[in-house]
């Protein structure tokens, strides 16, 4: 069976969809659509502007949702999923391939979900670190120690890799306590804010009305989502899983190893980089990506 993943927040790069583009009148038909649904040219920014430029929120989530969308689309009758899994951000853009979501509809909330986060951000001054080498329960009981600050497991991405998410001092004092538990690497990310952790509850808050807002139907194949890492096929459990996913963990560990169980054999990755194929590979080496 074949699984079809989608990536979040980090896999972009600058020249990410230019070949699309350039090459599809579909795409260029979407890309084009998008600049006048957000109201910039985004494809400017996309295709050449800078690094820096990249990184702002309200820019990275529609672009990498747009890439890995418009992948989809111009795959046409050849994308034939069993399932599909997207990570974190990555939700939405599964959710609009498995025609849950319409592409303006699922750009619209992506948008206004980066400018919630991005808002939210600026409340707290808040990061995240990558976790390297121990267990997830070593991690969980080093989160849970520390109850003077914010800090929780963010990002469960594969055995012996988990992100965690919280305030500055929270994430400082994590990093030390997991440094003297044998953590290989302990280390804060680039990132503007504390993504999946209570301190984006301003975020959800803001984002919950217009996901209720917004129409979601059955979906074409089973949709894995971030929050509990199951299938879901029910419009109302996709959107209340949704709104969960801001201040929840994204358990990609679990996910993939739940669309296995289910039977995929095959996975895929569409959208810039190739970040989750190698996270797949970490979870099974056995699965077959490509």
């Amino acid at each position: 069976m074949k699984a079809y993943v989608f990536p979040g927040q980090g896999a972009q790069f600058v020249g990410m969809g230019k070949d699309l583009y350039e090459n599809s009148d579909l795409a260029h038909e979407y890309f084009e659509k998008a600049n006048k649904i957000l109201g910039f040219r985004i494809t400017d920014l996309m295709f050449e502007g800078t690094p820096e430029d990249l990184k702002q929120t309200k820019v990275t989530q529609p672009a990498i949702f747009l890439h890995s969308v418009i992948l989809a689309l111009v795959m046409g009758e050849k994308f034939q999923p069993d399932m599909v899994a997207g990570h974190s951000l990555g939700e939405f853009s599964a959710l609009v391939a498995a025609k849950a979501l319409s592409f303006e509809d699922g750009l619209v909330l992506v948008s206004k979900r980066a400018m919630a986060m991005q808002k939210a951000c600026e409340l707290e001054e808040s990061t995240m670190a990558a976790v390297l080498g121990l267990s997830d329960e070593i991690v969980e009981e080093v989160c849970d120690s520390i109850t003077t600050e914010i800090v929780v497991p963010a990002n469960y991405n594969c055995p012996g890799q988990l992100v965690i998410s919280g305030s500055m001092a929270g994430i400082d004092m994590a990093c030390e306590e997991l440094k003297a538990k044998g953590a290989k690497r302990a280390l804060k990310l680039p990132v503007g804010g504390a993504f999946h952790s209570p301190l984006m509850k301003p975020a959800g808050e803001e984002l919950q009305t217009a996901i209720n807002e917004t129409m979601i139907s059955v979906p074409i194949c089973p949709v894995y989502q971030n929050v509990n890492a199951y299938s879901q096929m029910s419009p109302d459990s996709i959107k209340q899983n949704l709104i969960a996913q801001l201040t929840a963990p994204v358990r990609w560990t679990q996910t993939v190893k739940n669309m296995i169980t289910d039977g995929a054999t095959e996975f895929y990755e569409l959208g810039p980089g190739d970040v989750l194929k190698g996270l797949v590979k970490k979870v099974s080496p056995d699965a077959i990506v490509g």
